[in-house]
Order: structure tokens, then C-alpha cells, then sequence
């Protein structure tokens, strides 16, 4: 694994420190080159800043858990291959795990197991290499290109902002699904950003105004009174 592993960057996501620390001496002996941190946001701002190979995250971190983590990352354009460490047994969170990541291993575990998965995620996303999201997203006669930031529909063409596409991205990606405002607020605001629930339904006029052949009889960009908002192609 070491010729494999000479090049490769990982983060490794661990709050519990005497873990952490045997799990990076190890991955450094197979010969990656690993970056640690100990909570959710932390990792995230890691990811933000840097290229990542690879990435091995528990679950359940402070400040934000591993799943929130991934799932600000991915609607932020972040493909960085996961491996999820997680002590959750339920079917739902070994479904969840698998959904976001590549990979998940259930705690406690074998170190050997572990490194075997790191280099099957590691070389799995070396072998996907040039794919990732979705560039664009088509539905009806509107177009979402998640590259160039723009948005075309009956409403015309035009640019969007960072925060409205990762908005649509969320919105696209469950679509078919109610996202609560709280989940919103959390995945496309940031922890420690504190905006009104107004803010998003400016976003959703927005999006009506461009994407809706009708904005006062929306059909795909629908609020969900009391709850959130859902997303139908």
C-alpha cells in the first residue's frame, strides 16, 4: 500500500485524542501524509482550504457531526472521498453513511481493516478521476450549471451566487423530499451564521421568478407551511 499511499493526502477527523494519534501514526507509516482535526467545523474549514485524497471522519464530532460535515462539503462542489468511522448501528445511519461517503467502518474495528479501506477509497477515487458532481442539472426547460453558476429558465438567464447554488443543490439532490428551514439554515449558511427564515424564502422567489413558468403557481420550487421546502422536477 505504501507506493500507493507516497503521494496521497488524507484528513483524519477525531475527537478522541488517543485514537486520533494511533490512527495518524499508522497512516503515516503506510506512507500518507495526513492533516488532523478534532471537530465538525474544523474539518470543514480543512476541506475548504486544501486538496484531500482521501478522508476518514467519525460521525460523531462537536461542533458539527461527520454527516453535516460531508454534506456542507458536497453542496459546496467538495468530492473528497469518505470513509465515516462510526459507533451507530441503526440501518438508517449505515445507510446515511454509505449515501455521503464512499465507505463506512463501524467502531471498534481492526487497524487492518481500517488501512485496507483507506486505500480502497483512496484508489477508487483515483480511478474516478475528472468525475464528481453533476455539472449541470435539467428539468423541464430550465438548466442549473453548477460550474458556471448560472441559472437559465422560462425567467431568462443569469448568474448565482455561491449560497444559491449550493441551494439548489441540496434542493435538487432531495428532490422529491421536504428539507426542513433548520436543515437548510445549518447546510447552506454554516454554523456560525445566523439568518432568518426569510432569507430563504427570498431565495425561493428568486428561484421561482427564473426557473417557474408561473411564479405565482410554482410547481417545482414548493413551501411546505411550517416545515421547510421541497423540490419537484
Amino acid at each position: 500500500m505504501q507506493d500507493q499511499a507516497k503521494k496521497c493526502r488524507l484528513l483524519l477527523v477525531e475527537d478522541e485524542e488517543g485514537l486520533r494519534q494511533t490512527l495518524r501514526l499508522n497512516l503515516e507509516l503506510e506512507g500518507y501524509h495526513v492533516t488532523t482535526a478534532t471537530t465538525g467545523p474544523e474539518a470543514l474549514e480543512k476541506l475548504r482550504g486544501a486538496h484531500f485524497d482521501g478522508a476518514v471522519m467519525d460521525v460523531m464530532l462537536p461542533g458539527l457531526d461527520g454527516f453535516t460535515v460531508c454534506e456542507t462539503a458536497r453542496l459546496e462542489g467538495d468530492r473528497t472521498p469518505v470513509l465515516f468511522l462510526t459507533a451507530r448501528t441503526a440501518p438508517a445511519d449505515r445507510l446515511r453513511s454509505l449515501r455521503l461517503g464512499d465507505d463506512h467502518l463501524g467502531k471498534p474495528f481492526e487497524l487492518e481493516e481500517l488501512l485496507l479501506r483507506v486505500s480502497k477509497v483512496v484508489r477508487n477515487k483515483v480511478g474516478r478521476a475528472g468525475e464528481g458532481a453533476a455539472e449541470r442539472y435539467v428539468f423541464g426547460p430550465s438548466t442549473i450549471d453548477f460550474i458556471s453558476f448560472e441559472g437559465a429558465g422560462p425567467g431568462g438567464t443569469r448568474k448565482l451566487s455561491q449560497r444559491e447554488v449550493m441551494l439548489l443543490r441540496l434542493l435538487t439532490d432531495r428532490a422529491g423530499e421536504v428539507v426542513s428551514r433548520e436543515e437548510i439554515l445549518q447546510k447552506v449558511w454554516g454554523y456560525d451564521v445566523f439568518p432568518t427564515t426569510r432569507t430563504i424564502d427570498n431565495f425561493i422567489v428568486v428561484f421561482r421568478k427564473l426557473f417557474e413558468p408561473d411564479p405565482r403557481a410554482p410547481r417545482h420550487f414548493l413551501s411546505i407551511r411550517g416545515v421547510g421546502y421541497r423540490f419537484d422536477p
